[in-house]
C-alpha cells in the first residue's frame, strides 16, 4: 500500500472530523474496491500503535473516525476546561434518559414521565446536539418527535441505540436512580 494513499485516507479522516467516514465513502472517494478501502483503513490505524502517536482511528455508529488516545487525556482536558465548560444538569440527563429509552417521544410525554416542565432541558439537549427533532407526532398539534442523534452515540461510545443498557425497574418509576443507572453504566468517550 503506497504511502501517499494512507497520507490521503488520513487527511480525508481529518476533514470529515466527527462525522467520520463508512468504508464505502472512503471507496467511493479515493475510487478504490470497498475491501481495498477497508485495508487502508486498518493499515493507517496499524501505524498508529506506536506510543510515540498522539492519535488512532475508532469505528462508532458504522463509521471511522480519527480519535485521540486515552493516554492524552488529561492534556485535552487541561487545554479545553473553561469557566464556561459545563456538564448536563440533573433534569437534562433524566430526559436524556428518557428520550434515549422511549424515542421517538413528544415534550408532552417526557413531562408525563417526569412530572416536571422539560422546556429547558430539551433545549440543552438539542443545543449540544444530543437530540433532535425525528418528526411530528399524528393527532392535533403534531408535536415534535424527540430522538437521540448521532452525537448522542459519539459522545457515549456506542455503535447503535440497541446497545444502551437495559432497565432494571419499572418504566412507571422512572427517577434519578434511573437515569444514574443509565448514565452510570455507559460513559461518555475520552476525548
Amino acid at each position: 500500500m503506497e504511502a501517499k494513499s494512507k497520507g490521503a485516507l488520513e487527511a480525508l479522516l481529518f476533514a470529515a472530523g466527527d462525522e467520520g467516514l463508512s468504508v464505502t465513502q472512503v471507496s467511493k472517494v479515493m475510487e478504490i474496491s470497498e475491501g481495498e478501502a477497508a485495508e487502508m483503513i486498518e493499515s493507517l490505524d496499524k501505524d498508529y500503535e506506536s506510543e510515540e502517536r498522539g492519535l488512532h482511528i475508532i469505528q462508532l455508529a458504522g463509521v471511522y473516525q480519527l480519535a485521540t488516545k486515552k493516554a492524552h487525556s488529561d492534556l485535552l482536558k487541561k487545554l479545553v476546561e473553561s469557566p464556561g465548560t459545563q456538564g448536563l444538569s440533573q433534569a437534562a440527563l433524566e430526559t436524556l434518559a428518557i428520550i434515549a429509552y422511549k424515542q421517538p417521544i413528544t415534550r408532552a410525554e417526557i413531562e408525563d414521565i417526569r412530572g416536571v416542565k422539560t422546556e429547558r432541558p430539551i433545549h440543552t439537549l438539542v443545543t449540544k446536539g444530543l437530540i433532535k427533532d425525528v418528526g411530528r407526532a399524528e393527532g392535533t398539534g403534531r408535536a415534535i418527535l424527540y430522538g437521540t442523534s448521532k452525537e448522542f452515540l459519539d459522545y457515549f461510545g456506542l455503535n447503535t441505540i440497541e446497545e444502551l443498557p437495559e432497565l432494571q425497574k419499572s418504566e412507571e418509576n422512572f427517577e434519578e436512580d434511573e437515569a444514574d443507572l443509565f448514565f452510570g453504566s455507559v460513559e461518555p468517550k475520552e476525548v
